[in-house]
């Protein structure tokens, strides 16, 4: 599966962690971005690590057009993002929760953001293997 986001260093990045962590290797995860930025959110990273979740590794990366045409699932987080997927993949759209619309900010902010994604990252994990069993 793919997290397909702009820039492919904050939320994207954090729903990938948050996959991996919830389902393991039982599940392929890749993340990208349209137009990949140049570094991870530092807040990103920093609320991942107080659950446990890591981005070792990681950094902003454009979508191979190759792996998109191998995956079986892509799930893009926010309205920016727009892709035109192969035949026969799925793709799924989440209107992430923007907090700062509600003037909630820094890294308050960025722990109600990875709230909203790990509760859909796990309902999406447990969809998935559900259906493999």
């Amino acid at each position: 599966m793919l997290f397909v986001c702009v820039k492919n260093g904050g939320k994207t990045q954090m729903a990938a962690a948050l996959m991996r962590r919830a389902a393991g290797d039982r599940i392929v995860v890749h993340s990208a971005g349209t137009t990949p930025g140049s570094s991870l959110n530092a807040l990103s990273v920093q609320v991942l690590k107080e659950i446990g979740a890591h981005l070792d590794g990681e950094y902003p990366k454009p979508i191979d057009p190759q792996l998109l045409s191998e995956v079986d699932l892509v799930v893009t987080l926010g309205d920016e993002a727009h892709l035109d997927a192969p035949a026969g993949v799925v793709v799924e759209s989440w209107d992430i929760d923007e907090p700062s619309e509600r003037g909630v900010d820094g890294i308050e902010r960025m722990r109600l953001v990875r709230g909203d994604i790990a509760t859909r990252v796990d309902e999406l994990a447990t969809r998935l293997l559900d259906a493999t069993r």
